[in-house]
């Protein structure tokens, strides 16, 4: 219901809890069902520019579906193999072998050689042993006992190369194996992701002026950009200017394939119909059977779901508040969850999130696809992600009701 939705986010924007955001729904023929910005694109005293489809975000996460597309051109292209041993081409990936513990009297890590394969499908499907230092307190300690700070370093050697937290294929944990799949897809194509995505990905579909990796130097973008902002310490609003204590760049130097796309709120829906529809421009039919596949053994699969509520951190960060009843899997594409959630979305639905609160979920049952964008701190806050759970849910009642 359109009003139930503008109702909501016009709420959210009033009380502060976002300062400006955009959503965007559609269905499988391409017909947009709902779309609205509601508030600022800054809390900045010197700009008062509303919040559009058109503005400009940080997508972080969200950037790892545009890679695992890129990937898969170059599977289809011949250039890429998913099982094949990754570690020849990327040399320093997983160069420190796989952490095990952590010597707090001599400030070092204890580290085992890893002899096993790391494939392109283990980097996409986070089983390939990397994972988030933020996410583990062992690579929290080697990273400090380095003298490294949180997300240290320019380039995708010094941010991504890190110890395994456990052998390639013998787990799950959520990390930096997007970023290493798109030095891949660089390295066999000669083009920087920026360069490549742009050619093969945005401009055929007419995107390419509103995305970007490097958006201080893209043409047009910047005057668009979103600023960050933040919630208080307790998480509560109203939310206030972040954007001279946060780096939207993050000092970037590379094109980190997991989290380094900016983009717009309709530019990114325009590629996520385009997914979700199939559309023969970004990839052939095999290759959409393979993006959306569920991946994950069931080791893999039973370590998917530990994960996921190992902690309340994980359980905020990560589950997207589905619930522990319902199993989730892992696709090319991002989370599966493999039965439905009453009024929410239906058995199979595909869907991933980006830190400063966004999220994107394709229905392929429902026949429904949408998206969400703010850029808000703390991360993946419980009070704005559940609006875009409301968002989901309205959306599909409004599918449900129309059948």
């Amino acid at each position: 219901m359109a009003d139930a939705i503008s109702k909501l986010y016009g709420d959210a924007v009033a009380s502060g809890l976002v300062p400006g955001v955009s959503v965007i729904a559609g269905d499988k023929e391409g017909k947009v069902l709902y779309s609205k910005s509601f508030g600022k694109a800054s809390l900045r005293k010197d700009r008062d520019e509303p919040f559009t489809e058109f503005s400009v975000c940080s997508i972080a996460s969200l950037t790892k579906l545009m890679t695992s597309v890129a990937v898969l051109q170059c599977v289809e292209q011949g250039k890429l193999n998913l099982d094949q041993d990754a570690r020849p081409m990327l040399a320093l990936m997983g160069q420190h072998g796989v952490i095990t513990s952590f010597n707090d009297e001599r400030n070092a890590a204890v580290l085992e050689a890893n002899a096993t394969p790391i494939t392109l499908r283990m980097l996409l499907t986070h089983t390939s042993g990397h994972e988030y230092h933020w996410l583990n307190p062992l690579l929290g300690k080697w990273r400090a006992s380095r003298g490294e700070a949180v997300m240290s370093g320019a380039t995708l050697d010094e941010k991504s190369a890190m110890p395994l937290v456990f052998a390639p294929g013998e787990g799950f944990a959520y990390g930096q194996g997007h970023d290493w799949a798109g030095r891949a897809v660089e390295l066999v194509t000669g083009s920087t992701l920026d360069e490549y995505m742009c050619q093969h990905i945005w401009a055929p579909l007419g995107i390419e002026n509103d995305t970007t990796f490097s958006p201080k130097t893209a043409p047009g973008i910047w005057e668009r950009i979103v600023d960050l902002s933040t919630l208080n310490e307790k998480g509560q609003p109203p939310a206030v200017d972040a954007s001279d204590r946060f780096d939207q760049m993050l000092n970037f130097a590379d094109c980190f394939g997991g989290i380094g796309v900016f983009t717009s709120a309709a530019a990114f829906y325009t590629f996520l119909s385009a997914v979700f529809r199939r559309d023969a421009r970004l990839l052939q039919p095999d290759s959409y059977e393979e993006l959306f596949r569920p991946q994950l053994d069931a080791v893999a699969e039973q370590a998917m779901n530990d994960y996921l509520h190992r902690s309340p951190m994980h359980t905020q960060l990560l589950a997207m508040g589905i619930p522990p009843t319902i199993r989730k899997t892992w696709s090319l594409a991002g989370m599966v969850a493999q039965s439905g959630q009453e009024g929410r979305f239906g058995k199979g639905t595909t869907l991933w999130e980006g830190m400063p609160n966004l999220e994107w979920f394709m229905d392929h049952e429902a026949g429904v696809c949408g998206t969400a964008f703010c850029q808000v701190l703390p991360p993946l806050h419980p009070n704005i992600m559940s609006l875009h759970e409301q968002f989901q849910r309205e959306v599909f009642g409004m599918v449900q009701r129309g059948r």
